[in-house]
């Protein structure tokens, strides 16, 4: 790694019994003195080590954890280079909760890296599965209590249930922090078409922030709201900070303010051009949507429908496909 120019490395150290007895076939003492000779040969090669603290959510935090991540600290000091720790909740295990018992517990992972092996935040790092449905939650309490940095992929994509979304912790930041610091966060809809159309990979359409349908609604009541104002049922302006409008699903229960919006956004209407629920191309929309579904359809109306649909109630040409948005 030296010779082709690599500065930094990872280094596994699988850290819980599970793996130093039953993976590794060694006992404490001999995969720590292991683990720190080859962490040695990396300073001595003068490449900055991070070490993926694997498992760490069933380890025995101050038997095993914190004498080595002290050992690795004091090895820092005297060589100069950075060595960094990956806290590796594997198995999805971590809880967010204030009080919760070690290993278990990310506010105590983070606070005892810190305070008892002396680790600065910028040398910790969270690394976070799902398995739980806890990978973003965990993720934004390391930083809380002291991460440097938490670990993503985009659109969570990893083993089992995947890891931390890039695009979430994206928005965690926004939150905690009140600014974007400088990104563009229109860019996550432009990854989301790549990952699409080029690598053919699909995205759940219910996928917070990037899927298909992530601030649609189908419901009439939602749709109604969204016409006096998009604040309403609308997360955030997501059209300004993702390039993604508000959109409206037809089914049997979005009703004719649903229809109504569906026009107005599709054709790009605004203003005084909006059509209202009482239009007449509106109602007779709204009628051949409901003949659809006397006829016992289940599924949504898919948006060529709709503008056939529009076409034919658009008896004297109102409305041009070419300001479809």
């Amino acid at each position: 790694m030296r010779d082709i120019g690599i500065r930094e490395t990872g280094i596994l150290v699988s850290c819980s019994d599970y793996h130093i007895y039953k993976k590794l076939k060694m006992t404490r003492g001999e995969a720590m003195k292991h683990y720190l000779d080859v962490v040695h040969d990396a300073l001595e090669a003068g490449l900055s080590p991070r070490c993926h603290f694997e498992d760490i959510t069933r380890a025995d935090f101050y038997g095993f954890v914190v004498p080595f991540a002290t050992a690795l600290m004091e090895m820092s000091r005297e060589s100069g280079i950075p060595v960094k720790i990956r806290a590796c909740d594997t198995m999805g295990y971590g809880v967010p909760y204030p009080g919760a018992s070690l290993p278990r517990s990310v506010p105590g992972i983070i606070y005892g890296l810190k305070h008892y092996s002396g680790v600065p935040s910028e040398l910790i790092e969270w690394h976070g599965h799902n398995d739980f449905y806890k990978g973003v939650t965990n993720a934004s309490t390391a930083w809380l209590y002291g991460a440097g940095a938490v670990n993503c992929s985009l659109f969570g994509i990893g083993e089992r249930t995947g890891n931390v979304p890039l695009e979430a912790m994206i928005f965690e930041y926004a939150s905690l922090r009140g600014t974007t610091n400088g990104a563009d966060t229109r860019v996550i809809t432009e990854l989301a078409e790549y990952y699409e159309k080029e690598i053919g990979y699909r995205i759940p359409d219910n996928t917070p922030f990037v899927g298909r349908h992530f601030n649609e609604t189908k419901a009439g009541i939602h749709a109604d709201g969204l016409l006096k104002d998009e604040e309403i049922y609308n997360i955030f302006d997501t059209a300004k900070i993702l390039n993604r409008p508000v959109s409206v699903a037809i089914t049997n229960t979005s009703g004719i303010a649903g229809v109504a919006y569906w026009i107005n956004s599709h054709f790009g209407l605004t203003g005084d051009k909006m059509l209202d629920k009482k239009h007449p191309i509106v109602t007779a929309v709204k009628e051949m949507v409901d003949s659809e579904y006397a006829l016992d359809r289940q599924t949504a109306m898919s948006d060529s429908e709709m503008y056939a649909f529009v076409e034919r109630a658009d008896v004297n040409g109102e409305l041009k496909r070419g300001s479809d948005k």
